[in-house]
């Protein structure tokens, strides 16, 4: 019988993991801990105070990242947010190395450096996700340590290689999953739907533009992550032709996505990933995307069709292939490329691997070592915010 892990998951401290989503990042965290947990295992998530991940199981707790009273007002004061984290994490790091007794390895997804400039000090495995390109406080934090004490993972063979040049060696590439059952199969319509976080580099606006150069109407959905954005460029377009749904929850945005033509996936940057566009096609919905990022990774020609970044009227005629795509084969086409369970599994395999080697290092370091010999480590001085 495979053995029951203690897997503490490290998410952010910027949003809160739970329904309706912030974004993929915190989709992500909120159902691979549901997921390790469904699979039998133990998982303490720590996370955002207003974490919530709607499950009743004993084995699977939230342990709050603590907020100072400065960073928690409405409007923080400059650098108090950032400072605020800083201790989080850093009173985090100290207790996993003091008293993680009872867990078995690490999985660390929280963006911020301090996990990273402490992994050597853990006597317990840590695995780092990347979701984003570099980042150079990551980068720094990398540099400085050698990568030692973590080992690293990233969502896309995309994201990987944007990581290459910080860690060189044994990178595991682990695509984000899609659970086919949050994802049913949908019958389809006649309008658009686009969704995601409404901000200018998800390119919404070029979404509008291309619905109304293929003539059809547009969903929007998805939290409004820059009001000035929204202002100024989608709430002059809304109109029959263009409605916005709002910020909907897992199950009502996948009942939108699953009766929707096609789904627009707009990006004006490099998408790590694009879990939207997954979660389209495990509902049947064909997606019609920029080629960019991660994106060719997720669709390929059984679930969607890829067009020329940026280029609306590219897009606009693509739509009519696509809307005529069978959805069963454009939902197996995501099972098979994005399957929750595939990714669930290669992350138990990567974490029983990185305890089987701590293990072994272990026992080589107490056949080889004297009783007074000791191995130094770097300090945390260096991490403590200025007085």
């Amino acid at each position: 019988m495979t053995s029951r892990l203690h897997i503490a998951l490290i998410a952010h401290n910027r949003f809160p993991i739970r329904q309706p989503f912030a974004g993929g990042l915190e989709a992500h965290v909120w159902h691979l801990a549901r997921a390790l947990a469904d699979e039998g295992h133990r998982v303490t998530l720590f996370a955002d105070a207003d974490s919530d991940l709607d499950s009743a199981d004993p084995g699977l707790t939230i342990t709050p990242l603590p907020r100072t009273a400065a960073a928690a007002g409405p409007f923080p004061l400059p650098g108090a947010v950032k400072e605020s984290d800083h201790h989080a994490f850093l009173d985090l790091m100290r207790h996993l190395v003091d008293h993680a007794h009872d867990v078995d390895v690490i999985h660390n997804h929280c963006l911020h450096h301090v996990p990273i400039h402490l992994a050597p000090r853990l006597r317990i495995p840590m695995l780092t996700t990347f979701h984003t390109p570099p980042l150079p406080w990551l980068e720094s934090a990398i540099g400085a340590t050698g990568g030692a004490g973590s080992a690293f993972a990233a969502v896309s063979g995309f994201t990987a290689d944007t990581w290459r040049h910080v860690v060189p060696d044994q990178l595991h590439v682990v695509p984000n999953g899609v659970d086919p059952s949050r994802w049913p199969a949908g019958p389809g319509g006649d309008h658009l739907v686009w969704s995601g976080r409404l901000t200018p580099e998800k390119g919404t606006h070029l979404a509008i533009a291309a619905a109304a150069v293929a003539g059809r109407r547009l969903v929007l959905a998805g939290p409004i992550g820059n009001a000035d954005y929204f202002r100024e460029f989608i709430a002059p377009k809304l109109s029959e032709r263009v409605c916005y749904a709002g910020h909907l929850d897992q199950q009502e945005l996948a009942s939108l996505v699953g009766g929707a033509a096609a789904a627009l996936v707009t990006p004006l940057w490099d998408e790590p990933y694009c879990l939207v566009a997954a979660e389209a096609a495990a509902c049947g919905t064909p997606v019609v995307a920029f080629e960019r990022g991660g994106i060719p990774e997720v669709i390929d020609a059984k679930s969607g069709r890829l067009v020329a970044p940026g280029d609306v009227f590219d897009m606009a005629a693509a739509i009519p292939a696509a809307v005529l795509l069978p959805r069963d084969s454009v939902r197996d086409s995501a099972i098979t490329r994005c399957s929750a369970s595939s990714m669930v599994t290669r992350y138990l395999d990567i974490y029983r691997a990185l305890i089987d080697e701590r293990n072994a290092a272990d026992n080589d370091w107490l056949l080889r070592a004297s009783p007074r010999s000791g191995a130094s480590v770097q300090g945390d001085q260096h991490l403590r915010t200025p007085a």
